[in-house]
């Protein structure tokens, strides 16, 4: 899986579960601040990304995460690692 391919998935779960306008979802956009997203919701979309990852997201990982790019780059990473065990 390419970061585009993920960049969609993520997208399409903003827009689908957030109620996300498409414009607002560009990879710098900031979680928090530009997406308006809290805790709970980061939690949310974590349960929902989680049915096309290899394995759980470290919570304590994704807090760290500001921008949609660095979840791209933090789920790309994930999936590379798991590919290459």
């Amino acid at each position: 899986m390419d970061k585009n391919a993920i960049f969609e998935k993520i997208k399409d779960a903003l827009i689908e579960d957030f109620d996300l306008d498409e414009s607002q979802i560009v990879p710098e956009a900031r979680l928090y601040e530009d997406l308006e997203l809290d805790s709970i919701d980061a939690v949310d979309l974590i349960v929902k990304l989680k049915s096309f990852l290899p394995r759980n997201i470290d919570p304590e990982a994704f807090k760290k995460m500001r921008t949609l790019q660095n979840v791209v780059d933090g789920i790309y990473n994930l999936v590379q690692n798991s590919e290459v065990r």
